[in-house]
C-alpha cells in the first residue's frame, strides 16, 4: 500500500493562514451556541470536531509530506483563539489535538507511516503525566498504568501517554528517561465518567487505562530529543517548522484558548453593562469609572499578551529558518511568558465579575462560562510560572536550565 506520503502530492490546494483563520471566525456564532451542551456532554461534538477537520485545522502544523500545510505556529494559534471565543472548551480541545501533529513529525518515521499511513487525517490525544509503569524488553517497552487528563481522546485513533524509564528499571537507580509513549487505540481504555469539573468541561479530558501492553522503541520520544531539537522525525521532516524545541509549541497549545475565553469574557462584560442600571444605586454600569478600568485593564493586556507571544514565536521561527540555535535565555522567557497568560486573564476577568452585580452571577449568564474555563486552565502544570521562574533568572546568570521543558 503507497504511504499517503507518497500520495499526497506536495502541490495539493493548501488553504491560505487568512483562509484559515476567517472559517474558525465565522465558526464562533455556532460554536456559541453549542458550548452549552458541548459542556452537558463533557466533550465537543462529533460534528463540531468533523467541520474542524473539514476546514483544515489539523493540518496546520502537520508536514506536508503526510498532508499537511507546515505553517508558521502562530496561524495556528490565530484560530485556536477564534475557536475559543466561541467555546473555550473547543479551544483549549483544538488547542491540544491540533499541536499532536508537530509532536508526531518528531517520531521516527515508522510511527509516523503507522498513524498516517492509511488515513492522513487521523487524530491523536495525549496525556504526559510521567505516571506510566515501564518495564524495558528487547525491541521496545511493556507499559502499563492509568492516567487522567487526555483531552479530545474519544476523537482520536492513538493516544500519546508520559512515563518515566529507569536506569534498570528501577526507579531512583538514577536519572530517569522521560519519554512519551504511542499507543493505538486497541491498546488502551477510556474512561468517560472521572471528567467531572467545574471549568473546561467540554474539553472531553477523560481517562486513560493500560494494561501491560508492548510499546516498540520506534513509537516513543525522548523528552531529551524535544530539547536538544534532535528529533528522529527530522531526518524526513526536513524544513525549518520541525527544529523548534517542542516544548515552545506545546506550552502555547494550554494557554492560547484562554486568549479567545478572556475576550468572549469582555464581550459578555460589554453586553450586560450597555443596558445595566443598579437597582440599589440607580447607577449605570456603563458609566462606572471602576468596570470601567477593569474592562480596559482586560482589553489592553489581552492585547499585550497576544503580542508578546506572537513576537515571540516570530523569533523563534526567525532562529529555525537561519538554521541557528535558539538562545536559552530566550527559550527560558518565551516559556515563562506563555505560563503566565492564564493565570493574569483568569485575574483580569475576575476584576469584572466583582463589578457586574447580581446579573453575571446566574448560570445562564454569557461571562460565567468563559470565567470558569480561565479558572479551570490555571491548573495545568504548563500554566503556573512558578516551574519557570528559577530558569529563567538562572539563564540570565549563564546557568543550564534545571527544567529542559522549555
Amino acid at each position: 500500500m503507497a504511504s499517503a506520503a507518497q500520495s499526497s502530492p506536495a502541490s495539493a490546494a493548501i488553504p491560505s493562514p487568512e483562509e484559515l483563520v476567517e472559517r474558525a471566525r465565522a465558526m464562533i456564532p455556532v460554536l456559541r451556541e453549542r458550548a452549552r451542551k458541548c459542556v452537558t456532554d463533557r466533550d465537543v461534538s462529533a460534528q463540531t470536531v468533523a467541520e474542524m477537520k473539514a476546514a483544515g485545522f489539523f493540518k496546520i502544523l502537520q508536514p506536508k509530506r503526510w498532508g499537511g500545510y507546515e505553517m508558521h505556529p502562530n496561524v495556528f494559534f490565530d484560530v485556536q483563539k477564534a475557536l475559543a471565543e466561541g467555546c473555550m472548551s473547543t479551544g483549549w480541545m483544538y488547542g491540544v489535538l491540533g499541536c499532536h501533529p508537530y509532536e508526531m513529525a518528531l517520531f521516527h518515521n515508522q510511527a509516523q507511516e503507522e498513524v498516517w499511513g492509511s488515513d492522513e487525517d487521523m487524530l491523536v490525544s495525549s496525556t504526559y503525566q510521567p505516571v506510566g509503569q515501564v518495564k524495558t524488553v528487547e525491541g521496545g517497552f511493556r507499559l502499563s498504568g492509568h492516567w487522567g487528563f487526555s483531552t479530545g481522546s474519544v476523537h482520536c485513533g492513538w493516544v500519546l501517554l508520559g512515563a518515566l524509564v529507569w536506569p534498570n528499571d528501577e526507579p531512583g537507580s538514577g536519572a530517569p528517561d522521560m519519554r512519551t509513549f504511542l499507543l493505538p487505540r486497541s491498546d488502551y481504555t477510556i474512561d468517560t465518567e472521572a471528567w467531572q469539573t467545574f471549568g473546561l468541561q467540554g474539553t472531553g479530558s477523560h481517562d486513560i487505562h493500560v494494561n501491560d501492553v508492548f510499546v516498540p522503541d520506534y513509537r516513543t520520544h525522548r523528552a531529551i530529543d524535544g530539547f536538544l531539537c534532535q528529533n528522529p522525525g527530522q531526518a524526513e521532516n526536513t524544513g525549518p517548522l520541525y527544529t523548534l524545541p517542542w516544548a515552545q509549541v506545546f506550552t502555547r497549545s494550554v494557554s492560547t484558548a484562554a486568549f479567545g475565553g478572556a475576550r468572549a469574557a469582555v464581550n459578555a462584560a460589554l453586553k450586560i453593562a450597555e443596558n445595566r442600571v443598579s437597582t440599589n444605586t440607580g447607577k449605570a454600569s456603563k458609566s462606572d469609572p471602576h468596570l470601567q478600568s477593569a474592562i480596559a485593564r482586560a482589553h489592553a493586556q489581552i492585547l499585550e499578551m497576544e503580542a508578546t507571544l506572537r513576537l515571540s514565536m516570530d523569533d523563534l521561527m526567525g532562529y529555525a529558518n537561519r538554521g541557528e540555535a535558539i538562545p536559552m535565555e530566550k527559550r527560558a522567557l518565551y516559556t515563562y511568558n506563555s505560563s503566565n497568560v492564564v493565570r493574569r486573564l483568569a485575574d483580569l476577568v475576575d476584576d469584572i465579575m466583582q463589578l457586574l452585580g447580581g446579573r453575571a452571577i446566574y448560570m445562564h449568564s454569557e461571562i460565567i462560562q468563559p470565567w470558569l474555563d480561565l479558572n479551570a486552565g490555571r491548573a495545568h502544570v504548563a500554566n503556573d510560572p512558578g516551574n519557570r521562574y528559577g530558569d529563567v533568572v538562572g539563564s540570565l546568570f549563564g546557568e543550564p536550565p534545571t527544567f529542559t521543558f522549555l
